[in-house]
């Protein structure tokens, strides 16, 4: 697996990075015995970016990663992040900082973070305190870098004057490029590494999804307007449009859409969501795929229009990077 580094900090992670959250929330019920597996894969792999929460499972992700992580934590770059509590409040104040990353510390048996992320920014606080909390706690050894996801510009700007930002993780795929216009010019001139996440568009980009009636109890795409009737329909016919050009390359549409991101630029790190050991494979694979300038732009024309918003749940804090 080739390396990246994160903006102007020196974390060399592996190109395409792992998202953890499928493996305990938000995707159809648990499967433990797999997940550890795929953990297990990841690091034979060489996919040693691993990204979780304390939001994802209340908890029970960083438990998980937990297990896994005590016994190869010197060859893993962990991120987690905090700002959300299983209600969907958005908690930012210092207090909740302090609190937050000895709890996740616990449950990740790990005496540091490689990679802290404020998961939502408070609007009922100053990014500056939240950040200038966060600052304490790199200080004080616990954590080595600071994050921000889903920030607006401008934010990105105030925190960064606090305490140096090594990334930005937000949404950004062919399937949602809200990003572009205004916040990824400014992480690049400020030198903030880019995270996105669901570059697959919850797997709608893997070309296997065909019917959402199938998604299995709890998952939460039954909610996304993106997969609702009409929008689906439309949707999967950009998707099927993709996988043809995929299937032209001699790679699989998921692999097409992690390149098009890595092509962006070698300060961007994807970190696809998987829970199953072949899902992994394929993902990883997508770091030795080479596009060249023509096919990024008829790539980037084939998900054009796009129907429905990103979220459905109507929490504004997973609309837009507005804050």
């Amino acid at each position: 697996m080739k390396l990246r580094t994160l903006g102007k900090s020196d974390l060399k992670v592996s190109a395409v990075g792992l998202g953890c959250m499928p493996m305990s929330a938000f995707y159809g019920t648990p499967d433990v015995q797999e997940a550890t597996s795929t953990l297990e894969l990841a690091i034979e792999l060489g996919v040693t970016f691993w990204d979780t929460a304390e939001f994802y499972g209340s908890g029970s992700n960083e438990e998980l990663i937990g297990e896994t992580l005590r016994h190869h934590r010197a060859d893993i770059v962990l991120a987690t992040k905090f700002g959300i509590e299983p209600n969907y409040a958005i908690k930012g104040r210092p207090e909740d900082a302090y609190l937050a990353i000895d709890a996740s510390l616990r449950r990740l048996r790990t005496d540091y973070i490689d990679l802290w992320y404020l998961h939502r920014i408070d609007p009922t606080i100053a990014i500056e305190e939240t950040i200038g909390a966060m600052a304490d706690i790199v200080a004080s050894g616990k954590v080595r870098y600071l994050g921000l996801s889903e920030a607006s510009a401008e934010s990105l700007r105030r925190a960064h004057a606090v305490h140096p930002i090594a990334a930005l993780q937000s949404e950004w795929s062919l399937w949602s490029r809200v990003i572009e216009p205004e916040v990824l010019p400014v992480a690049r001139e400020l030198g903030i590494g880019l995270v996105p996440y669901s570059p697959l568009g919850r797997g709608l980009m893997t070309g296997k999804i065909t019917d959402p009636a199938a998604f299995s109890e709890g998952d939460h795409r039954l909610k996304s307007p993106r997969f609702a009737n009409g929008n689906f329909e439309h949707n999967r016919g950009l998707v099927q449009n993709f996988a043809d050009y995929a299937t032209t390359l001699n790679c699989t549409s998921a692999q097409l859409a992690i390149a098009w991101l890595l092509a962006q630029g070698d300060d961007v790190v994807p970190i696809p969501g998987t829970k199953r050991r072949t899902y992994l494979a394929e993902n990883a694979a997508a770091a030795d795929i080479v596009i060249t300038p023509v096919q990024l732009e008829e790539i980037s024309d084939l998900m054009s229009g796009v129907a429905g918003d990103r979220y459905g749940w109507g929490h504004t804090y997973g609309n837009s990077p507005a804050r």
